[in-house]
């Protein structure tokens, strides 16, 4: 395991056998792994006697219950939330707007970083002593969370706050995989070089960001080490298929989407529905002009799919759902892009197939991966045209693990 020397790490010291049982209770698969959240010893003495932000959503627990909550009991004073994606309570739809609100639980007010408010202001901060960052992330570079991670990093940096990150485990940290992005495609659903799996926590990401310079000028220029604090995992290794305790947002509910969703979430940026709207989003994925003989679904809306594509329309296409085992085998460790090439072979309306707002470029991370499927390219060639921005990342990736690696 390597440790920056330019950055001030915390190692995870408390092993309590309260803290095992209780992390056995989420799942007996993720054994003893304790999150940075439950190392309360760490971190709680930091924040007595200041004014603390917290950036949370419904995964941030400690065991079962909410972070916040668990500071407010230990008489932590938090002036403010910051919400992400989907809101602090993470039952809004993706894209849907979020407000600024108070809680109705805590009465604390609730700024949204989401819309076009992402990064928070010197006016959100200026009563603010210690931030916090403790949110559950899937590992993929466009979910929006490492994006969130970047910004609330800048402005602690450019506006002299302490910034404490609870690292959490990546539940598709065992791989890397799928294009770098070019930062000519640069947007909130993927801010840097990296490939769409990139196999790192969020305290790993972090590290990146700040190793490799890659924050606003004024952030590189201010940053003071002392004052980003990470609280690492503790038990915790890259090959670990941890199981998610809380879904991390509204359409990944099950493990099986999240271990789908690298490969499946590429269309949105086209006409064929993502299962949103179903039991199984991005595990489900079709159309209704794809032949009837395939797997049929109808989307309809639901709390976490208020508006998305073929709502009430029967839907042909495929079913990747399964067990976790099951779906893990049939992925083989990478992003599975067969799907997209068949449905691209099978739409009847190729004109029609990818959106015209180049999201489905966004997602992708550069207007290459669009032209080879347009081209027929086969997948095998289209995965060697990802090697080597795979290698330059892989060499990057390792300057900055706080964790034992999977063997590539």
């Amino acid at each position: 395991m390597k440790i920056l020397t330019t950055l001030f790490i915390l190692c995870s010291v408390f092993t309590s056998s309260h803290t095992r049982a209780q992390a056995k209770t989420v799942s007996p698969k993720n054994n003893t792994i304790v999150t940075g959240a439950e190392q309360t010893s760490m971190y709680f003495p930091w924040l007595k006697g200041k004014r603390v932000a917290v950036f949370a959503n419904q995964t941030s627990l400690i065991h079962t219950t909410h972070l916040v909550d668990s500071l407010i009991h230990s008489n932590i004073n938090i002036v403010k939330i910051f919400g992400p994606e989907h809101g602090f309570r993470g039952k809004a739809a993706a894209g849907e707007l979020v407000n600024n609100e108070v809680d109705v639980k805590t009465g604390i007010p609730v700024i949204s970083l989401y819309g076009d408010h992402k990064k928070p202001t010197p006016s959100d901060l200026s009563d603010v002593d210690v931030m916090i960052f403790d949110i559950q992330d899937v590992g993929v570079r466009f979910y929006t969370f490492i994006s969130s991670l970047e910004y609330y990093l800048e402005a602690a940096i450019e506006n002299n706050k302490t910034l404490i990150i609870l690292d959490r485990p990546n539940p598709n940290g065992f791989y890397v995989d799928g294009p770098v992005l070019d930062v000519k495609f640069k947007s909130f659903v993927g801010m840097q070089p990296v490939p769409v799996v990139y196999g790192m926590t969020i305290g790993e990401y972090a590290n990146m960001l700040l190793g490799e310079k890659w924050l606003s000028d004024e952030a590189n220029q201010k940053l003071i080490r002392k004052n980003i604090k990470i609280v690492t995992c503790k038990e915790y290794k890259h090959q670990t298929k941890y199981l998610l305790p809380v879904p991390p947002s509204p359409n990944l509910k099950e493990m099986s989407s999240i271990y789908m969703y690298p490969s499946t979430c590429f269309f949105e940026g086209t006409l064929i529905s993502e299962g949103r709207g179903t039991d199984k989003p991005f595990q489900i994925f079709g159309h209704p002009s794809l032949p009837s003989n395939l797997f049929s679904f109808t989307p309809k809306a639901n709390d976490g799919a208020k508006s998305s594509k073929c709502f009430n329309q029967i839907c042909f296409g495929w079913n990747g759902s399964g067990s976790n085992a099951a779906v893990l085998k049939k992925l083989n460790g990478k992003i599975q892009i067969k799907y997209l090439l068949e449905a691209y072979k099978l739409f009847p309306g190729k004109d029609s197939f990818f959106l015209k707002n180049n999201f489905f470029d966004k997602l992708a991370g550069n207007d290459i991966l669009m032209e080879q499927i347009k081209n027929g390219l086969a997948e095998n060639d289209i995965r060697k045209s990802w090697k080597p921005g795979l290698a330059v990342f892989k060499s990057i990736r390792k300057k900055y693990l706080l964790y034992t690696d999977f063997k590539d």
